[in-house]
């Protein structure tokens, strides 16, 4: 009887270690390489699918390579609107190498919060994304479901994170820009699976 709780530490431990396995197995790693350093990022299919199939869908056929993080949100120029974020966005400006708009997934939905690291899509619209995606600075609530950046309240589909990297984010955040457009874009050489 001494040994039953241990018994279920051990067994409830292996349980958890399992399922985290499990779970950390179908997340996807992808490496962000640009000019400054690399950044890494960890995709949730299963909480996000269709965000995550499109992006992936950008990756595995190469039309990130060459392309750019090219707008960044910073204090300094947001300070006049009433809803301030910290981000930085990336992806490609010729439209024609797009795929179609998909369907919003909302944090509502997913569970995947707008906080410091999380890889989210940009977009104008409800389903209008493309391949457009940004990073957030430090928590980003606003950017979620019922958030008040965007006047729908329908907030962005967060899709991931960050896992290693962030002070490359931060350096491209520092960049000089006019109007959060960056002067001198940063390259994003590919983005790829590892």
């Amino acid at each position: 009887m001494k040994n039953s709780p241990l018994r279920f530490f051990k067994i409830a431990y292996l349980l958890f270690l399992v399922s985290f396995y499990a779970n950390s197995q179908n997340n996807i790693q992808c490496k962000i390489e640009t000019t400054l350093g690399d950044i890494v990022i960890e995709l949730y299919p299963d909480k996000a699918p269709i965000t995550v199939t499109n992006f992936m869908k950008y990756v595995d056929n190469n039309l990130y390579e060459n392309s750019t993080f090219f707008r960044v949100c910073t204090p300094e120029n947001e300070a006049e609107r009433d809803i301030k974020i910290e981000v930085i966005q990336g992806g490609f400006v010729d439209n024609s190498k797009s795929f179609n708009p998909i369907v919003l997934e909302t944090t509502d939905k997913t569970n995947i919060l707008h906080k410091n690291g999380t890889i989210s899509m940009a977009r104008s619209s409800a389903n209008t994304a493309t391949s457009s995606f940004f990073i957030c600075i430090n928590n980003q609530p606003e950017l979620d479901f019922g958030g008040k950046r965007h006047n729908d309240g329908l907030g962005f589909a967060a899709f991931g994170k960050v896992t290693k990297g962030m002070d490359i984010v931060l350096k491209i955040q520092s960049g000089a820009n006019k109007n959060q457009q960056l002067l001198e874009p940063i390259i994003i050489k590919n983005i790829t699976r590892i």
